[in-house]
């Protein structure tokens, strides 16, 4: 009788142990998942809930890159991605985060000698790497990874990519970060050319999302690249009012969604947010700045664009490089066009739009660097909201 009362305290003890430690464990990973956006002074990024086998130091780090890298911070992104990897050295998918700043589908850019350095740092080929991910669906985002950066041309590679990430989302469908790069890889199928069906197949799949996960940056964003064009802007009003009040420190997330407001007319928003805009980044003249320019004088505001175009070119400095020199002049354009104020003192300045393009991408430098940059470096100098991200 006492064997059997000890063979059943010693069995409960142990099953309690057991259901502690899942319990800690579950607790441990869903703390990990939401961390990034607790403390006080995180920028606010939005919410995303993605668990992995990292400690909860570098999952930290990691959450924070994921976050701006849906909304496209990509410099910001691999510096926390960086980080993850330096706090925990065998940790895949900081790996994989960093190798994904490299591809920027809407915009035809990638880098892949920084993205096959990257993964590289993790080991030598791509079998050892995918076999660093200890679960099945960190395997899938490595071998996602793997298909975009193999040898082989961008068309093909980017088809690769978008099979690989539809397994993943049929494997995983509740993960919503899965979707929502599953919507992304559809974007970037067409090199930058809006082929509407495959347009709109993206689009449904971030629609079933938006309200389940309304704090998500990835859905959001993805939703309003897939409904920008004038037809189907209307489409995006809702992600477009979402994702401003989502990731509120995000320059891009903020001029993002006057891609929706400039195709409907709504001037004043256009306005607004391409202010925040060129407050997280640079005043001098670029992407978000060149959009101010226009939108206030489609509101007839024509001395406040005139003020708002000398700032740019005060702030333009002579050693600015060619992109930005080439945003200033199409600013001018811009406002001499639509203002038709011909003797304007902007006429008479003397912009040298020759000299050495800007380097493209995330590369090793400060995030106020990169924050300052943005600007200048991933936009053409146009004032197209089709062709610009």
């Amino acid at each position: 009788m006492l064997g059997t009362r000890l063979l059943c305290y010693n069995t409960t003890v142990r099953f309690v142990a057991v259901l502690l430690a899942a319990t800690l464990g579950a607790v441990s990973a869903m703390v990990g998942s939401l961390i990034a956006q607790e403390s006080a002074d995180a920028p606010r990024l939005g919410t995303v809930d993605f668990p992995t086998s990292a400690s909860p130091e570098a999952q930290e780090h990691f959450l924070l890159g994921l976050l701006y890298l849906h909304s496209f911070e990509f410099g910001d992104a691999a510096a926390e991605f960086r980080s993850a990897q330096e706090l925990q050295l065998d940790f895949a998918l900081a790996y994989w985060g960093e190798a994904m700043t490299y591809n920027h589908p809407l915009w035809r850019e990638r880098d892949r000698d920084a993205a096959i350095a990257t993964l590289e740092r993790l080991a030598p080929t791509p079998a050892e790497r995918v076999d660093l991910a200890p679960t099945t669906r960190e395997r899938l985002y490595m071998e996602a990874a793997e298909a975009l950066w193999a040898d082989g041309a961008k068309a093909e590679r980017d088809t690769a990519y978008m099979l690989a990430m539809r397994r993943l989302s049929q494997a995983f469908p509740d993960d919503p970060d899965a979707q929502a790069f599953y919507a992304l890889s559809l974007l970037g199928l067409s090199d930058g050319v809006r082929v509407i069906p495959t347009y709109m197949r993206a689009a449904a799949v971030v629609e079933e999302l938006l309200g389940r996960y309304p704090d998500h940056p990835g859905v959001a964003h993805y939703m309003i690249h897939s409904y920008d064009d004038p037809i189907h802007a209307p489409l995006g009003l809702r992600a477009a009012r979402a994702y401003s009040g989502i990731a509120p420190d995000a320059a891009h997330a903020q001029h993002m969604t006057t891609h929706i407001f400039l195709a409907l007319g709504m001037w004043a928003e256009v306005v607004s947010q391409n202010i925040i805009a060129a407050e997280l980044t640079s005043w001098g003249p670029g992407h978000y700045t060149a959009w101010l320019g226009y939108a206030l004088a489609q509101q007839g505001r024509l001395d406040a664009a005139q003020e708002h175009l000398a700032r740019a070119h005060d702030n333009l400095g002579s050693s600015a490089q060619k992109r930005a020199r080439g945003y200033m002049l199409s600013m001018r354009a811009d406002y001499l066009v639509n203002t038709a104020r011909w003797s304007d003192a902007s006429v008479d300045w003397e912009i040298d739009a020759r000299g050495p393009q800007p380097s493209r991408g995330p590369r090793t430098r400060s995030r106020s660097a990169t924050r300052r940059s943005n600007v200048t470096s991933d936009r053409r100098p146009n004032g197209s909201f089709a062709a610009c991200g």
